[in-house]
């Protein structure tokens, strides 16, 4: 397979070629899929200190607690702590998923320069 470069001009589109331009298109969909993730995250982690200043606000000794479909009433020092709790796995879910959104980005820059560098203007991997 030969792709025309600008001027007319072949470059010839080797197997090892087409894997790298397989691998950015499959790091650029997940790329995409992370940085909806991240904004899920980054929601959940925004209700729950909601939840919390919430909580704080309250006279209650006992509130309520939506545990999956329902609500219980629960006593209102074991809900600070299930969110505080509920927090810090939240953080953590978000650390690793802006950690591995780096990573996606490195490897995407290193392929852009071998592609880039081979193909020139023929290629385009911008999202424009």
């Amino acid at each position: 397979m030969f792709s025309k470069g600008p001027g007319g001009s072949e470059t010839e589109v080797t197997w090892e070629d087409q894997q790298n331009i397989n691998k950015f298109g499959r790091l650029n969909n997940r790329f995409h899929e992370l940085e909806d993730e991240i904004k899920v995250a980054k929601e959940a982690i925004d209700n729950l200190e909601d939840a919390s200043n919430e909580l704080i606000l309250t006279d209650e000794e006992v509130v309520r607690f939506q545990i999956g479909e329902v609500f219980a009433h629960v006593p209102k020092e074991e809900v600070e702590t299930r969110i505080e709790e509920m927090k810090e796995v939240s953080s953590k879910n978000l650390e690793k998923l802006e950690e591995e959104k780096e990573s996606l980005v490195a490897q995407m820059a290193e392929l852009k320069k071998v592609l880039y560098g081979k193909f020139k203007d023929s290629i385009n991997l911008e999202e424009d």
